[in-house]
């Protein structure tokens, strides 16, 4: 049973978010508070962190900011601000999905359930991709450069090991977003895409500004340079 942390403080929310999670099969914490959040995540191991961004005593970007320092595990934003600074800070500084208010019931449960989903396929996997400098090494789902441990988010970790699967390959942002997190490709944008490929470039990249790596294809999208080999 995937365990989840619901940081959340409006009652209305908390219930209807509660009804359908446990309905789903999920273990559920709840918080309705930073200190409180934080300390029940350093009690036990989640599987996903579905968090508030405004609180009584903060924000869920402060709960984030503090576990991306230890864990990758995946954190979906969720808030009544849809300013593109706001959701661009949550992405950058490690949340996988970023989902405002009012939202659909049916379109957050199916972000959740695939995000477990991948995370878990991806853990799962056997063996270990190396290629240009970077190694995978899928059993524990972590990322090095030069043998030195890479912090990725879930969702850079999955867009990671796509590109490298396929190497040399031009992959359309369709092909990434429908592959990465929804078969359809409903639920991540292209821009929302540029955002995670500018990050992850940001920690691989010898020079994120001139990238060697993850290489732009002008108008196709992006491609893996360097011959990925698996072991």
């Amino acid at each position: 049973m995937s365990k989840i942390l619901l940081l959340e403080d409006d009652l209305s929310l908390i219930n209807g978010l509660s009804f359908a999670l446990k309905k789903a099969g999920y273990d559920l914490d709840i918080a309705r508070t930073v200190q409180e959040a934080l300390g029940i995540w350093q009690e036990g191991q989640y599987d996903l962190l579905v968090l508030d961004v405004t609180l009584p005593d903060g924000s869920g970007f402060e709960v984030c900011e503090k576990v991306r320092k230890i864990s990758s595990v995946p954190i979906i934003f969720l808030t009544a601000s849809d300013a593109e600074t706001s959701i661009i800070m949550g992405l950058d500084m490690g949340g996988d999905d970023y989902i405002t208010k009012p939202f659909k019931l049916a379109v957050l449960m199916s972000k959740i359930n695939a995000i477990i989903r991948r995370s878990r396929h991806f853990s799962q996997a056997p063996g270990e991709l190396s290629s240009s400098g970077i190694t995978l090494r899928l059993l524990e789902g972590r990322a090095y450069k030069d043998s030195v441990p890479l912090e990725l988010t879930a969702a850079e970790y999955k867009l990671l090991r796509f590109l490298m699967e396929h190497p040399d390959i031009i992959l359309s942002p369709d092909q990434i977003m429908g592959n990465l997190w929804d078969r359809d490709g409903n639920f991540v944008d292209g821009n929302t895409l540029a955002v995670y490929i500018r990050r992850l470039r940001a920690k691989i990249e010898d020079d994120p500004a001139s990238p060697t790596r993850i290489v732009t294809v002008r108008r196709m999208g992006y491609k893996w340079s360097g011959g990925g080999r698996s072991k």
